[in-house]
């Protein structure tokens, strides 16, 4: 009958000896279709000795990792021990084996931690950055080399050229471009002149934050900033803080500093630098784009082999002819090499003659670029390889 069955008369089966009877919530969960809740305790034991595994896995990676600097040999410093083609190699197959449910840049985060520290056995790789303490350029630092390298702040990018050429610091972190304000042509020109190479790149998200000592909008009178912070918060500031001052510093830690010294001062600054500085926020993040991205170069002495994505960084010196141009970029396209970016700037060998920053998929080892270089040579006045590296990893 459709309104249910009537009594049998018969008991309901015996429980099994020993046998718990279900808790009303457990009978209630699964009488819902829900799983039954877990037991903490046993939860947290699982959890126990999973974080043991872990633990032993790492220490016998540690040990092979020594292992690796036996197979190489003795060698001269912890950079000859560095090999970043290698290191994105092994963060892509960390982003292909994810499945979830952590995502790929927290996994990608975690395995260079443990690269670097890793590495940091022989000895801790020295890495100058634009200081001080606080700035975008050290996150991208940790980002890229992982917190077991030692940064070096420097107080402006030429010195951290410098310190890298003298061999003071093995590896420096630049900024290059900003997805919203373009280039940063102090950075472009020093490769004018310097012998380094680019040996990898980040792209860093950057999140810009309004600090002061008090933490109240309504005090501020003052900002402090790097031109490009305050370029990226240009609207953000003209609804809020139209009446007040904007003063263009070295970096946004330096403004961190100033504004920590008077209540009427304010830096925009990454949130990092509020922790360093002891400033409250008072507003963030204020950027004008939500996908503020800045791109750093990793620069070094010496080119790495191919990690089998990379992307090559040009300077060329076109010859003063109709086309020279269009004859140099013709051999890439005809090949099928992408131009990601290219910039002119003053070459700095006589008035009106310029060079071109250009940036191409490949690495200057392999086919099709190193076919299309070939022909670009005839072309060209000079063509320097400023690098070969691989792909930023997120």
């Amino acid at each position: 009958m459709a309104s249910g069955r009537r009594p049998t008369g018969k008991r309901p089966a015996a429980r099994p000896a020993g046998a718990r009877s279900p808790s009303p919530r457990k009978r209630a969960d699964e009488g819902a279709g829900q799983e039954p809740r877990p037991d903490l305790a046993e939860v947290r034991a699982r959890i126990d000795g999973i974080d043991r595994q872990i633990q032993a896995l790492i220490a016998e990676r540690a040990q092979w990792a020594r292992q690796v600097g036996k197979a190489k040999g003795k060698l001269a410093a912890a950079v000859d021990y560095y090999r970043p083609e290698r290191e994105a190699q092994v963060l892509r197959r960390v982003v292909d084996r994810n499945a979830g449910p952590l995502s790929d840049e927290v996994l990608v985060r975690l395995f260079r931690e443990i690269m670097s520290a890793c590495l940091a056995q022989q000895e801790p790789l020295k890495v100058g950055y634009l200081g001080p303490e606080g700035t975008f350029s050290q996150q991208a630092v940790h980002k890229h080399f992982g917190h077991s390298a030692k940064g070096l702040p420097l107080a402006s990018i030429e010195e951290v050229f410098d310190e890298v050429a003298a061999g003071h610091a093995d590896f420096g972190v630049v900024p290059v471009e900003n997805s919203g304000q373009g280039t940063i042509q102090s950075t472009l020109d020093m490769f004018l002149s310097s012998p380094l190479k680019i040996c990898g790149e980040v792209e860093l998200r950057v999140h810009q934050y309004l600090l002061s000592r008090t933490g109240r909008l309504e005090d501020i009178e003052r900002v402090y900033s790097h031109a490009m912070s305050l370029a990226q918060c240009r609207a953000w500031l003209r609804q809020h803080l139209p009446k007040a001052e904007k003063v263009a510093l070295a970096s946004n830690a330096e403004a961190a500093r100033r504004a920590r010294n008077a209540d009427d001062s304010a830096a925009i600054a990454g949130e990092n630098a509020a922790h360093v500085y002891g400033l409250r926020i008072v507003a963030g993040p204020i950027e004008d784009r939500p996908d503020n991205t800045t791109r750093f170069l990793v620069i070094g002495r010496t080119l790495f082999p191919p990690s089998g994505h990379d992307r090559t960084s040009l300077l060329v010196f076109v010859k003063d002819q109709p086309g020279a141009l269009y004859q140099v970029l013709e051999p890439l396209a005809r090949r099928g090499v992408s131009m990601n970016r290219i910039e002119s700037r003053p070459a700095h060998t006589g008035l009106w003659q310029y060079a071109f920053f250009i940036d191409v998929d490949g690495h200057v080892e392999e086919p099709p670029l190193r076919d299309a270089l070939a022909e670009v040579g005839r072309f060209a006045a000079n063509v320097t390889v400023l690098g070969s590296y691989p792909v930023a990893v997120p």
